[in-house]
C-alpha cells in the first residue's frame, strides 16, 4: 500500500503555516480521492486512520491531514493566537489550499467526522466547490445549538452523582480536576467510544491534551458545555444549497443524536441516512466497523 506524506505551506495574512498530510494510494491513478476531515476541533487525525479500509475496498486514494494547530500541523505560538484567529473560514481556507496543492480540485470526495462533518457541511454549503463529488457527514450537526441540545439531554440521563459533579466543577471553574475528568470519562464511555480506547484514539486525544488551545478556544471545556467561538455557529440556513450527493451517519448511543442529524436529512436534496448501533466512532467500534466501511464504500462507488 503506497503512502506519501508531506507538508504544504498555508498563508494566513503575513504568516505562513504548514499543513501536514498523508496520502494512502496513488493520486495519479485517475481515481478521485477521499479527503478525511478529523474532529475536535483540535483532535489530530490518527483516530481516523482506520478509514484506509476505504482505499482497500474502492481502490481510491485516501488523504488524511492534521488541521493547523494540532498534531503534525502544530506550530509554535498556537497558544498566543487571539480567539478571533480560530474561525471556520480559516479551516475552509486551509482545505481549499490543500485541495489545490494536491491538484484534485476537479474531482474529490470529503468525509468529515464530528467537527469535521460540521466543517464539511459548512464548506459544501458556503463555497460549493465544483469538484466535490460526494460528501459523507458522520456524527455531525449543522448547528452548535443543536449539538448542545443533544449532549445536554444525554448529560441529564447520566447518574445524578456524575451529572452533579460535572455541573459543580463547571460552575466553579475546576474543569482541570481529576474528578471532573473521571466524570466526563463516564460520558465518553457511554456516548463517544467504549474503553479500552484503540491506540489510534489514544494518540489523537493525547495530542489534544498536549496542545488544547484549538479545542478549548473553539469548543470549550467539554462536549456538552460550549463556551468557545463555535457557540453561535450554524450553517442550518445554507444546507439546502448542498447539491452534492450526501451520506449521513450517526449511532443510536452517539452524542450526535438524531436532533443533530435530522436537519441534514430534511434539507439536503440528495441525501441518504444510515444509523449504526453504537457510539460516536463507528469506524472504531467492532459492532459497527464492517458495516460502516461497506456503507461508505457503496455510497462512494454507486451514489
Amino acid at each position: 500500500m503506497a503512502e506519501v506524506t508531506g507538508k504544504v505551506d498555508f498563508k494566513v495574512g503575513d504568516d505562513t503555516y504548514q499543513t501536514w498530510y498523508k496520502i494512502v494510494g496513488d493520486l495519479t491513478s485517475g481515481a478521485h480521492p477521499l479527503i478525511v476531515l478529523h474532529g475536535g476541533p483540535g483532535v489530530s487525525h490518527e483516530y481516523m486512520t482506520p478509514l484506509v479500509e476505504i482505499h482497500n475496498k474502492c481502490n481510491i486514494p485516501v488523504v488524511f491531514y492534521d488541521q493547523i494547530g494540532i498534531g503534525k500541523s502544530f506550530f509554535e505560538g498556537v497558544a498566543d493566537k487571539p480567539k478571533e484567529f480560530w474561525t471556520v473560514d480559516l479551516f475552509m481556507d486551509e482545505l481549499d489550499n490543500l485541495v489545490a496543492h494536491l491538484g484534485v480540485q476537479n474531482g474529490f470526495a470529503l468525509l468529515g467526522h464530528s467537527w469535521g462533518a460540521m466543517l464539511g457541511a459548512h464548506y459544501a454549503s458556503y463555497r460549493h466547490p465544483v469538484g466535490l463529488e460526494h460528501l459523507v457527514l458522520t456524527s455531525g450537526t449543522p448547528s452548535m445549538a443543536l449539538w448542545e441540545q443533544s449532549t445536554r439531554q444525554l448529560l441529564k440521563a447520566l447518574p445524578a452523582d456524575v451529572r452533579e459533579a460535572i455541573e459543580r466543577h463547571e460552575k466553579e471553574g475546576t474543569t482541570d480536576s481529576p474528578e471532573y475528568e473521571q466524570m466526563v470519562g463516564i460520558f465518553f464511555e457511554k456516548h463517544v467510544c467504549k474503553s479500552p480506547w484503540p491506540k489510534v484514539m489514544e494518540a489523537s486525544f493525547a495530542a489534544m491534551m498536549q496542545h488544547p488551545t484549538v479545542y478549548h478556544t473553539m469548543n470549550g471545556p467539554s462536549e456538552f458545555t460550549i463556551t468557545g467561538t463555535l457557540k453561535s455557529w450554524s450553517c442550518l440556513d445554507q444546507i439546502h444549497t448542498i447539491t452534492t450527493p450526501t451520506l449521513l451517519t450517526n449511532g443510536v448511543m452517539d452524542e450526535a443524536q438524531d436532533v443533530c442529524v435530522s436537519p441534514f436529512f430534511q434539507r439536503i436534496p440528495h441525501v441518504k441516512w444510515a444509523q449504526f448501533s453504537q457510539r460516536h466512532m463507528p469506524f472504531l467500534e467492532e459492532e459497527d466497523q464492517a458495516r460502516y466501511f461497506q456503507v461508505v464504500a457503496d455510497f462512494l462507488t454507486y451514489a
